[in-house]
């Protein structure tokens, strides 16, 4: 119970409801169920016959789902899969148009909190960051295939870090002695990467290299960019898409990919700056911080 709790910490939930405009007898989409928290929001506010189908491609998190979400019956569709993979899965739902459909970006409480997932540089762990445990290949297997200019260039891509080609001389260097085996090892490098004079301050050092190899590994952006491309399609007329980002890269490349579409008459941009949580919600939960909301509209 005390997992369920932790890992329900749903973000700018009244605004998610307003922006995707929830309403009975529609169909919608999140594609990053989660904790099931904006879920279980949008089938209360579209009670008695609104649906929704939910995606997510860590089995752990959906077992907790499947349970929050149990009383609403035949209105949830629980799918294990990718939200890149949104118009195969309506199509074996046989589903052609859905009303909305949100996701939210951040890696959940039970992913950081669980320390034998590999994403919390504060917890010693396998060096995973894989979001769905079953596939693909963790990162510390990843960063063994690397050379140190690839793996600098992973930091820098997706970290936005200064001192990539350091750190990345430094991770390799402690692979190859045997000494990188967890994440606290893994965030040691970085600790040491940094002036002292700076190591202090925030964001802890190692910041940046965990965000880098989390988006590497789950080939994050990939998929992003490949549900912008497509999720509009899926929308009918008045249909909606929201898109929770917390870092620059993603709220960068929601932002221009809204602006694409709404190039045209059939797309209009819902929100000329993002939304973002207010003073007291970030009090609340301070993992919410960095959160920003973006929204389209399909017109016709």
């Amino acid at each position: 119970m005390a997992i369920e709790e932790e890992v329900h910490k749903p973000v700018l939930v009244p605004e998610i409801l307003e922006l995707l405009d929830v309403k009975p007898g529609k169909i919608y989409v999140d594609g990053t169920l989660g904790g099931a928290g904006h879920a279980l929001e949008v089938l209360e506010r579209s009670s008695p016959d609104g649906k929704l189908i939910g995606i997510d491609r860590d089995t752990a998190i959906l077992e907790i789902a499947e349970k929050r979400l149990k009383k609403f019956g035949e209105r949830v569709r629980v799918v294990h899969g990718d939200f890149s993979e949104l118009k195969k899965i309506l199509e074996s739902l046989h589903i052609q148009k859905v009303d909305g459909i949100t996701l939210d970006l951040g890696v959940s409480s039970l992913q950081l909190d669980l320390a034998q997932r590999g994403f919390s540089f504060g917890k010693e762990g396998p060096l995973d960051m894989r979001m769905n445990p079953r596939a693909g290949e963790t990162v510390l297997e990843k960063i063994s295939k690397t050379d140190e200019k690839e793996l600098a260039d992973i930091l820098f891509r997706y970290g936005e870090e200064r001192l990539s080609f350091k750190i990345a001389r430094g991770i390799l260097s402690r692979l190859k002695e045997g000494s990188l085996k967890t994440t606290l090892d893994l965030a040691e490098v970085a600790w040491n990467a940094y002036p002292p004079r700076v190591r202090h301050k925030r964001p802890h050092p190692a910041t940046r290299t965990f965000q880098a190899l989390r988006i590497w590994v789950n080939k994050e952006m990939q998929n992003l960019e490949s549900f912008l491309n497509e999720a509009p399609h899926l929308l009918g007329a008045g249909g909606r898409v929201a898109v929770i980002s917390y870092h620059s890269l993603e709220d960068r490349l929601v932002k221009h990919s809204f602006r694409k579409w709404a190039a045209g008459e059939t797309f209009e941009i819902l929100t000329k700056r993002p939304i973002v949580p207010t003073d007291e919600e970030v009090e609340k939960n301070p993992r919410a911080r960095s959160a920003k909301l973006r929204g389209l509209l399909r017109c016709s």
